[in-house]
């Protein structure tokens, strides 16, 4: 058993005029996730999906991005990214799952879940990258969700690890409400993704600043081959 993560699928198995296949480093993605993913992933191992997970507009309009995902081994986790447009209510997203037979679906959403004595915790986060409008009522809201993740996971007595889709820190811009929460609560492994393309990869923290360690893990960074996180 073990738990893996990886962000930006970016799935338009309903919608293939959204492919990123247009795009370097995103050749034949969708056909490379699945064939790295059943590879290494066992049905008893868990993969968090931090955002930007189906193109689609609507629930509906996703369903069948959820069929592939339910059909791949292993549990799956998923936070909002930017890009989930058809991103719900927690309840109204869960019976939607249901109803579609994807039961090995869980949503992160002001909520944790528990990896041996560790507890899955995370939220989409907000931009503090140059060209992307920032908003401090969004902000606020994402920070809050965040600390209430991670309480959700200490009120059990588990050790918190954070999955994000934004970038905490990206070149010089730093997310400052977001690292508080970090530093507050002495979370050791935050995972990201959000960032794409070789040259913007090499602008992001992949070590350990302020004692916290940064993981990049867009699917195009990790060349769609799920990281181990533990």
């Amino acid at each position: 058993m073990s738990l893996f993560v990886i962000a930006d699928l970016h799935l338009c198995q309903g919608n293939p005029e959204k492919t990123m296949s247009i795009f370097s480093g995103w050749k034949n993605y969708q056909e490379l996730i699945r064939k790295n993913w059943l590879e290494l992933i066992k049905n008893d191992d868990t993969v968090v999906l931090p955002g930007d997970i189906s193109w689609g507009m609507s629930l509906q309009d996703s369903s069948p991005d959820f069929h592939f995902i339910e059909n791949l081994t292993g549990e799956k986790i998923i936070i909002k990214g930017n890009h989930d447009y058809w991103w719900s209510t927690k309840k109204k997203m869960e019976d939607f799952l249901t109803a579609e037979g994807c039961r090995s679906i869980k949503i992160l959403h002001n909520n944790h879940f528990r990896y041996g004595n560790y507890g899955i915790c995370g939220t989409r986060g907000w931009v503090n990258m140059p060209g992307e409008t920032q908003d401090e009522k969004v902000l606020k809201r994402e920070v809050q969700r965040l600390e209430t993740s991670i309480k959700s996971a200490l009120s059990e007595n588990l050790e918190p690890v954070v999955f994000m889709h934004y970038p905490p820190i990206f070149a010089t811009n730093f997310n400052y409400d977001i690292l508080e929460i970090l530093y507050r609560y002495n979370i050791k492994d935050c995972y990201y993704g959000h960032v794409h393309g070789r040259s913007a990869h090499e602008l992001c923290i992949k070590n350990t600043y302020d004692g916290v360690n940064f993981h990049l893990v867009s699917g195009d960074y990790l060349q769609f081959v799920p990281e181990k996180v533990m």
